[in-house]
């Protein structure tokens, strides 16, 4: 029996195991999937968990249920390519035929003293569930710095407005307006809801440090009773560490059919992997079609395409709180409140294809 290992279960390998199961595995294949918690975790979403205004059970589905489904809890330390095996913190070795990595990211503090130390995190659900204890234990008046205002930092700055109304939030930006790829009509939506709603953005920002309680912007001291770091990510240690070529950002290189070049059995999807695409949920889960795509090809001794289909995104949504919110999709902006109800919906139907 072949035994398909996927670590992690985020975006990309969940695709992976609703095209694979039930009905669509080899007979002389089964699945085992490695994780740290019982559950898939919708990261898109951390930032209401952190705000308080979703709750840990709203912001994950559960893992689907199947014989040929093998569940594996624990920490990975070691993917050791030449023994083909998987070595976990309490001494568990899980063997694989083939690997599907999609551990994830981490914060990337970009070498700013002090951030690691005394900043928050939402990349992962026991991160995001400790942020939520320290910013929703503030009290009234308390003032909550978000460094970065990429799309986790926009949408925890506006939902941790609707959560605490009595709370000063300043949102700092590296750059001069807000979104500064995208429309600007799309930038100007966002920084008006922002003055409405008296949340501070600091524009043209260089956070040169970062200390207990203080911000260092410029030559500039701002303080801030808790801090949010959302100014970049960068994969997890254990896939910086492996021994593959790596792009400039430290991630594994990729063919086409997302293995490594020199390794037709380990797949690498989602943040962990190169591309010149940004990393995104909706990335990890074309990736893992492509994934499957392959594996079934290989599986069966069928010649691969000599060219794969190029993966194209559809765009991004995101919100404003829990009434309003912004689409960008094939170069249209949609704001307001019927742009939040599409991303409810897209929530809507993403839990439901992926609950048993």
């Amino acid at each position: 029996m072949r035994n398909l290992v996927l670590l992690g279960g985020g975006y990309g390998n969940m695709r992976v195991l609703l095209r694979l199961l039930p009905n669509n595995l080899p007979n002389d294949v089964q699945i085992t999937l490695v994780d740290r918690t019982p559950f898939h975790s919708l990261k898109t979403e951390f930032y209401a968990l952190a705000a308080g205004t979703s709750t840990d059970k709203e912001v994950r589905v559960a893992f689907p249920d199947n014989a040929r489904l093998k569940h594996v809890y624990g920490e990975i330390v070691k993917i050791d390519r030449e023994e083909k095996t998987v070595l976990l913190a309490d001494g568990t070795v899980v063997d694989y035929d083939d690997l599907v990595i999609g551990l994830g990211c981490e914060d990337k503090y970009h070498g700013v003293p002090g951030a690691p130390e005394y900043t928050h995190s939402i990349q992962t659900i026991a991160k995001a569930r400790s942020t939520f204890e320290k910013l929703c234990g503030l009290p009234p008046g308390s003032t909550v710095g978000i460094i970065g205002a990429g799309l986790s930092g926009i949408e925890l700055a506006s939902e941790l407005r609707e959560s605490r109304s009595d709370l000063n939030i300043k949102l700092f930006d590296r750059s001069h307006r807000i979104l500064r790829d995208f429309p600007e009509k799309l930038s100007e939506y966002i920084k008006q809801w922002f003055e409405k709603h008296d949340v501070e953005v600091i524009a043209k920002a260089n956070v040169t440090a970062v200390g207990p309680g203080e911000v260092h912007n410029h030559d500039q001291i701002i303080k801030c009773d808790e801090i949010v770091w959302t100014a970049g990510v960068q994969p997890v240690k254990i896939v910086r560490d492996m021994e593959a070529e790596k792009d400039k950002f430290n991630r594994p290189v990729v063919t086409q059919y997302m293995n490594l070049p020199d390794d037709e059995h380990v797949y690498v999807i989602g943040d962990c992997a190169s591309s010149t695409l940004a990393p995104t949920a909706q990335l990890a889960e074309e990736q893992g079609e492509v994934v499957v795509k392959v594996l079934k090809a290989r599986w069966m001794n069928q010649p691969l395409p000599e060219k794969m289909p190029e993966i194209k995104l559809k765009g991004f949504m995101g919100s404003l709180g829990k009434k309003q919110g912004f689409v960008h999709l094939a170069d249209t902006t949609v704001t307001g409140r019927i742009a939040r109800l599409m991303k409810s919906g897209l929530l809507w139907m993403y839990k439901r294809q992926n609950t048993n």
